[in-house]
């Protein structure tokens, strides 16, 4: 499965997860998201508990879900964190 993602919406989402989240040892956590980076900051990581993103260097990036639904629940999720904060 082929999906699209828009680096810009990706990092805005991130770095409010980042703002408004709770925070966990290196990870934040906003409704059902959890979002962290690799010890250098070059690889940033989104996540739910079916789905993983991981973003890098480059922009390139590797989705990975069970379905396509789990994947629809978290960009569903990412756009009403963008909505709300």
């Amino acid at each position: 499965m082929k999906n699209e993602l828009d680096s810009k919406f990706l990092l805005k989402v991130f770095d409010k997860i980042r703002q408004h989240g709770k925070k966990d040892g290196e990870k934040y956590q906003l409704n059902g998201i959890t979002a962290f980076t690799d010890l250098e900051g070059y690889n940033v990581f989104v996540e739910d508990a079916k789905t993983k993103l991981q973003f890098g260097f480059h922009n390139q990036y590797h989705f990975d879900y069970p379905n396509q639904d789990a994947f629809d629940q978290f960009e569903k999720k990412l756009k009403q964190i963008d909505k709300e904060y």
